[in-house]
């Protein structure tokens, strides 16, 4: 009936350490992510679809976050890392479902920037602000029919080798790890969503295939340096998402350990998240701007 989080119980001597980085970076991510949706909806001149998207976006690293970091604070402080089956088949729900809707707002936002950069006359037309919304909500709810039907597979299955997970979330390696029987069929399924989840990122990779096309066409260095800002940080972030998550689920399975499944879920996970809103305030003029006029503005 219950399952225990190993965490990080490999290091005790670290775990006061650990407790006050992590809460750290949740803080980080927390104020990071609120400040960039209290400016895209506050600032009238980010009242436009690029930012709308971008809130969307912090408002689902918050959700992404919370899954993982609160848990992981609660394990190490009071040491009892013991989870219910259904509060871990809760957690790993939720985890995929973000993670597909990351896959789908990325997806989107890509498209919105390909709208801008190669079709700008008809910009305001295309993204209008029923489109967006729509966009929107398909990004949310595409992903909850598949993962919650691919959690209920997983956790349809016996466990008897063991009850100890080997991490520090309800993760589909670690757990498939515990199961009595074949889980060949699990693991295909788990291979055919990530196949699944590779459709936006082929989305991603034709629209910048030809936002860079139409970059390198325009006539002057300015105008290709200011195009290319535009959507330089959202590259950035899909790197990063799907680098490490590409790593971490597509590998053989001989290649899989604890230690290193564990530093690639902190990558995708947490240390991704906190960079994000780093990467769009940093590299944005516009959001620089408002955030100066929202700290100074006397």
């Amino acid at each position: 009936m219950q399952f225990v989080l190993l965490g990080f119980s490999d290091l005790p001597n670290l775990q006061g350490f650990l407790f006050a980085v992590f809460s750290v970076v949740y803080i980080i991510i927390l104020i990071g992510n609120f400040l960039i949706i209290l400016i895209t909806s506050m600032d009238p001149a980010l009242q436009k679809p690029m930012y709308f998207f971008l809130a969307n976006f912090s408002t689902l690293e918050i959700c992404y976050v919370s899954v993982t970091i609160p848990r992981i604070l609660f394990d190490i402080k009071v040491e009892d890392r013991s989870i219910s089956v259904m509060s871990c088949a809760t957690q790993l729900c939720f985890f995929l479902v973000f993670g597909t809707t990351e896959c789908l707002l990325l997806a989107v936002m890509s498209y919105d920037r390909y709208v801008a950069i190669c079709n700008p006359l008809h910009y305001t037309l295309v993204m209008n602000p029923t489109k967006c919304t729509y966009l929107a909500m398909g990004s949310w709810l595409g992903g909850i029919p598949v993962q919650v039907g691919q959690t209920c597979q997983i956790f349809s299955l016996h466990f008897c080798n063991s009850n100890k997970i080997d991490h520090f979330f309800c993760d589909i390696p670690p757990i498939l790890k515990l199961a009595c029987e074949d889980t060949s069929v699990h693991e295909l399924s788990v291979y055919v969503v990530m196949v699944v989840a590779a459709l936006p990122f082929m989305l991603v990779l034709t629209s910048y295939s030809k936002i860079i096309a139409t970059i390198l066409r325009l006539p002057t260095a300015k105008g290709r340096a200011k195009a290319f800002s535009t959507c330089s940080s959202h590259l950035l972030v899909v790197v990063l998402f799907y680098g490490s998550a590409t790593v971490t689920y597509l590998r053989p399975k001989s290649m899989h350990s604890p230690g290193t499944d564990k530093l690639l879920s902190l990558f995708y996970t947490i240390v991704t998240p906190m960079f994000n809103p780093l990467i769009y305030s940093l590299r944005n003029k516009e959001v620089i701007a408002a955030l100066k006029k929202l700290f100074f503005k006397a």
